[in-house]
């Protein structure tokens, strides 16, 4: 027992399954159709969805650590101040390549905040250059600018007038503005000059299109391409960069990402000669200083000899200059090292408002120039990065912070030299001090010579140092080179990236199935109506439906004739089989049975079940009495036009003289065997009517008269008649409607039928759809029948549906 009670609920799931599955199974016209529109629709989108192209450009940023010294700093290669410019950030390369102030060069240099679009197409195409006229901003109020791009009055048509003048209207306002071709036009928030584009090719003058200017502002322009602006890195140790643009212009997402390039090489080209003039002037200072020095030398030496009328010193001291040449070399290179020392000294301590140190002047201290190389790598970082940023920018602080160290570590690193140097000086002096010695017999004047004469060569040598470098670092400056090797200049994708027409095809065939699903599934779960026959048995089991009555199209008679063998008739024909049963059940009475039809409200069809079923009945060869007992608002006359012409029920229970058989009348079917009771004068108070006894005699004395006795009753929701005379009923049949009566008034049969108001009562269900009749519409009652084409069934099915 408990094993089989285990296996019951997956069959209950199942079952659920099923019907879920079949509310969708069943309305399949409603996804073809779904799936049908959403491709129509998809394929007019492809056609008018103007197409976007991705174009692409790559570029290797130079590693100038690798490369040694920059030819920037060639000026001091020989000082050793730089040792290499350290490897490049690829992040912080990235970050300027993306920065709004590149951007903003290149919208501004490309004139990208004027658009052109052709109105004459269906899709309003991007002109761009290939414009018969261009437009040039002279002085724009970017906040006018915004408020009527807010309005939408920023965009102008363009009207040719003659070779000479045109005219641009305002699309939104239709304000127009006359001017004349390369003069200024003034508008409400711009200065412009209009001319004609020379480049442009047309054939005829009809075939120019009628071109829209639309003006926007530059910092929404710059925003909207940083955010189309894609850059990537191939490899985390490379340095190659990709650059990639989607836009639906080819020519201008090239020449957008060639821009970019060209900002980036032009700023960094910028650094790199920053540095190469200051050591300009650098050089100018000390060239002049040195000058200066030497001609005082020169002047010295030669009073000098004149005042001791000296000729050929260095031919009387020939032999000692032979002896003392190494040395005085010696002591040349560090008198020379050491002036260079204090020169740097003194340019440090005197702060020349100049961030960057001069480099490549020839010391030797390898750490000396090292810190150099440093500091400016630094100065030149920090430079940039302010360039797009605050003084507050937490890596400016810190990049100051390092340059004020480096700084203070290269005025030590110089006074540590100085003091190095001293040091040798006053040991060659020393050493001078024994030569001199050992050369008393050379005449004192000779010596003072020699120290002018070696005053002379420390400043000449200096002084062509200074001039051999001066040009060197101007040829430098002459031939930098970019900052960014151009590997592919900027191309475009032959084939549009959006929109796809398989992604888009895919999208819609999705779309197409969802639609219809939701649609269904929101109908069903929001639905308060009787659909179908499960609707019934689902809230009650006891009370049968016996019978299903089809929807009847306006073209197709409500009556069942003789010989019919349409659905409707097929359904009355089963309706009357499963009566057979319930009568022959319940009942084994000597003479006619009394059907009594009712529902809840008025609408529900009970008047076309009772003459159809009647109908029906009398078409068997029965003789049958179709009785209007609903006093209050008959409607028999629906398919017996004079039924409210003649007296009857009504009239009857009032009147003891009238005789039932005077108030029956023949039926205009021209059926022998249907006749009709009409339920006469409406009364004032049918329900007092019904209460007197001669009600029973009325049904017992029609009960005698025929086979089968129809009644057609008053809504038993809203009056309680049909209460009154139930209880002469030998079977009541209750009327739902589908998609009319709400599931919530079953209850009300279910009450009724439970407190004995009904005899015997079952449901018929009126006016259903043939998707949900009977066991589902796969078993329809087309027996028979011709068989329809399969578009002629789509098209039924979608009406029905």
């Amino acid at each position: 027992m408990s094993q089989q009670n285990q296996t019951i609920p997956p069959l209950e799931d199942e079952i659920d399954m099923r019907e879920e599955l079949e509310k969708y199974i069943k309305r399949w016209p409603w996804f073809l159709v779904g799936v049908i529109v959403c491709l129509c629709l998809a394929f007019i989108y492809l056609k008018v969805a103007s197409p976007t192209y991705h174009t692409v450009t790559s570029i290797i940023i130079k590693d100038q650590e690798r490369k040694g010294p920059s030819s920037e700093m060639a000026a001091f290669a020989d000082m050793g101040f730089f040792s290499g410019m350290g490897a490049n950030s690829i992040e912080n390369e990235i970050g300027i390549l993306s920065s709004k102030r590149i951007m903003s060069n290149v919208v501004k240099e490309l004139n990208l905040n004027v658009t052109y679009f052709n109105e004459d197409a269906i899709q309003s195409p991007e002109l761009y250059l290939n414009s018969p006229y261009l437009a040039q901003i002279l002085q724009l109020n970017d906040r006018k600018l915004a408020m009527f791009s807010n309005d939408g009055a920023n965009q102008f048509i363009v009207r040719k007038i003659s070779e000479e003048q045109f005219e641009l209207i305002n699309a939104e306002t239709e304000e127009v503005f006359k001017g004349k071709f390369g003069q200024p036009l003034g508008i409400p928030f711009a200065d412009i000059i209009v001319n004609k584009n020379e480049d442009y090719i047309t054939y005829e003058e009809n075939e120019l299109p009628t071109v829209k200017i639309q003006f926007s502002n530059l910092e929404t322009v710059v925003m909207n391409y940083r955010e189309k602006l894609q850059i990537d890195q191939n490899d985390k140790n490379s340095s190659l960069i990709q650059l990639s643009l989607d836009d639906a212009v080819k020519e201008k997402a090239q020449n957008i990402l060639d821009q970019l390039v060209y900002e980036y090489n032009r700023e960094a080209i910028e650094d790199k000669n920053l540095v190469a003039r200051n050591t300009a002037n650098f050089i100018d200072e000390r060239l002049q200083i040195i000058n200066h020095e030497l001609d005082s030398v020169e002047i010295g030496k030669e009073d000098f000899k004149e005042e001791n009328r000296l000729t050929d010193i260095e031919a009387e001291s020939e032999m000692f200059i032979e002896n003392v040449s190494e040395f005085n070399k010696r002591q040349q290179e560090v008198g020379t090292q050491l002036e260079l020392a204090n020169t740097m000294i003194d340019y440090l301590e005197s702060d020349s408002g100049s961030d960057l140190l001069p480099a490549n002047l020839g010391i030797e201290e390898e750490s000396v120039n090292s810190s150099i190389q440093e500091y400016n790598n630094l100065v030149l970082q920090r430079n940039r990065i302010l360039s797009a940023s605050t003084k507050k920018n937490p890596i400016v602080v810190r990049l100051n912070n390092q340059i004020e160290q480096i700084r203070g570590n290269v005025l030590s690193s110089f006074e540590r030299l100085e003091s190095n140097l001293k040091v040798a000086q006053q040991e060659l002096q020393r050493q001078g001090s024994v030569i001199n010695s050992k050369i008393s017999a050379v005449p004192g004047k000779e010596r003072q010579f020699r120290g002018i004469e070696r005053q002379q060569n420390i400043k000449e040598s200096l002084y062509l140092f200074l001039l051999r470098k001066r040009e060197e670092n101007s040829l430098s400056l002459a031939v930098t080179a970019p900052k960014a090797k151009i590997v592919d200049r900027a191309y475009s994708s032959i084939t549009p990236v959006s929109p796809k027409p398989a992604i888009v095809f895919l999208v819609a065939l999705i779309l197409g199935v969802i639609f219809p699903f939701l649609f269904i599934y929101v109908k069903t779960l929001f639905s308060n109506k009787v659909k179908s026959r499960d609707d019934i048995e689902k809230q009650t089991r006891e009370i049968p439906v016996v019978g299903e009555i089809p929807n009847v199209s306006k073209k197709d008679s409500e009556m069942v004739l003789k010989n019919d063998r349409s659905v409707l008739a097929e359904s009355f024909r089963i309706l009357h089989t499963n009566l057979q049963y319930l009568m022959g059940n319940s009942t084994n009475k000597v003479g006619g049975n009394s059907i009594f039809i009712t529902s809840t409200v008025k609408g529900e069809g009970k008047t076309l079940v009772s003459f159809n079923i009647a109908a029906t009945l009398a078409n068997t060869g029965k003789k049958v009495l179709l009785v209007g007992a609903d006093l209050r608002n008959p409607q028999l006359q629906r398919f017996e036009k004079d039924a409210r012409e003649h007296i009857g029920v009504s009239d009857y229970l009032a009147n003891n003289n009238l005789k039932l058989k005077d108030l029956i009348r023949e039926s205009k079917t021209e059926n022998p065997n249907l006749q009709l009771l009409p339920s006469g004068t409406i009364p004032p108070n049918p329900s007092e009517l019904w209460r007197r006894p001669k009600t029973k005699e009325m049904f017992e004395e029609l009960e005698a008269m025929y086979d089968y006795v129809i009644v057609d009753t008053a809504p038993s929701l809203l009056v309680t008649d049909t209460f009154l005379i139930n209880k002469f009923a030998d079977l009541t049949l209750y009327v739902v409607r589908a998609d009319y009566t709400e599931k919530k008034l079953l209850q009300f049969a279910i009450d009724s039928n439970d407190n004995g108001k009904f005899h015997n009562l079952s449901f018929v269900l009126n006016d259903v759809k043939l998707a949900n009749f009977g066991y589902g519409n796969k078993y329809g009652y087309a027996y028979g029948e011709e068989k329809k084409s399969f578009l002629k069934r789509i098209l039924n099915r979608a009406a029905i549906f």
